[in-house]
């Protein structure tokens, strides 16, 4: 059994992004037992251009978006390598600002800030979670599982679709483009991408022993979308590790009745019911997890 808990930590989550909203989302949170964040919990600034970023695209970009088709000189001025040399950084999740500044980012940090450039001028633009294998990390004891979103310039948001790769040409995504080839997508809100943003950054406070700030950072995550449920199931591990074993027993449970096989969640309440000594319900679960996933992120490994 995996020790530390199993958090879906993204370049961007994968979760259910069509579960039904749930109720009582506001009963699952204690506010009282944790302490005021050391920093500002919001997510106002996500997508908030800095005054360099309005400077790049009124003076050193502004002739080749009016002198081409303003979607292909955007794509060109922030991932042509002879332009901003952008690079890929899976270490934090920054915001728009944050990731221009920086000129790196992970995955979910760039598409944030290819959006925020997009909405500036003027541009519809559409997110996609990519059907593809989650990729695991863990850190100390805990688990992440990363999943994949992009980003369509151009194209308004379509109620949560699942159209293909192939279908939308104007689309900017970090992998290699002959791994996405006849790949499916699923259309996802705004609302979700700040949801992932923040349950990212509820994921690495809590990698930093950080759990006030993991805390604030998951409670908001789930008011900006409640279906998210991957924000629940960091929630639910925040939980455990500050020692409040009832309430992590709560949301992980409250997930599991939205959807019963998810194996993430499955994971940390069989750790709960450990802790809780109701040992007899652990390795019940746990022989449930074993039935669903025989070969759990990094069995093998383990194994030497």
């Amino acid at each position: 059994m995996r020790n530390g808990g199993v958090l879906l930590f993204s370049m961007l989550l994968a979760a259910c992004a069509t579960a039904p909203v749930p109720e009582r989302a506001e009963d699952l949170f204690r506010d009282h037992l944790f302490s005021a964040p050391s920093e500002r919990i919001s997510g106002d600034s996500v997508f908030a251009l800095s005054n360099e970023m309005k400077h790049y695209l009124r003076a050193d970009i502004a002739g080749q978006l009016l002198g081409k088709d303003p979607r292909r000189g955007l794509i060109d001025a922030l991932y042509d390598k002879s332009q901003l040399k952008l690079e890929y950084d899976a270490e934090i999740t920054r915001n728009a600002s944050q990731t221009f500044a920086a000129r790196a980012g992970k995955c979910l940090s760039l598409v944030i800030m290819t959006a925020a450039f997009a909405k500036e001028i003027g541009l519809p633009i559409r997110y996609q979670r990519v059907f593809v294998d989650d990729a695991w990390s863990r850190s100390g004891d805990m688990y992440f599982a990363s999943s994949h979103v992009n980003l369509t310039l151009g194209m308004g948001h379509i109620a949560d679709r699942v159209i293909d790769y192939d279908s939308a040409p104007m689309t900017i995504d970090f992998l290699q483009p002959e791994s996405m080839r006849g790949r499916r997508m699923r259309v996802i809100g705004e609302e979700t991408i700040v949801a992932m943003y923040m349950n990212n950054r509820a994921a690495e406070s809590l990698a930093l022993g950080k759990l006030n700030d993991a805390y604030w950072w998951a409670r908001e995550a789930i008011e900006r979308d409640p279906r998210f449920l991957s924000s629940y199931n960091t929630l639910g591990v925040i939980y455990r590790h500050h020692g409040n074993l009832q309430e992590a027993d709560q949301v992980l449970k409250h997930v599991l009745e939205l959807e019963p096989a998810n194996t993430e969640v499955m994971s940390n309440l069989a750790l709960v019911f450990n802790d809780e000594g109701r040992v007899a319900e652990s390795k019940a679960l746990t022989r449930k997890l074993e039935q669903l996933q025989p070969y759990p992120p990094f069995h093998f490994f383990n194994l030497g």
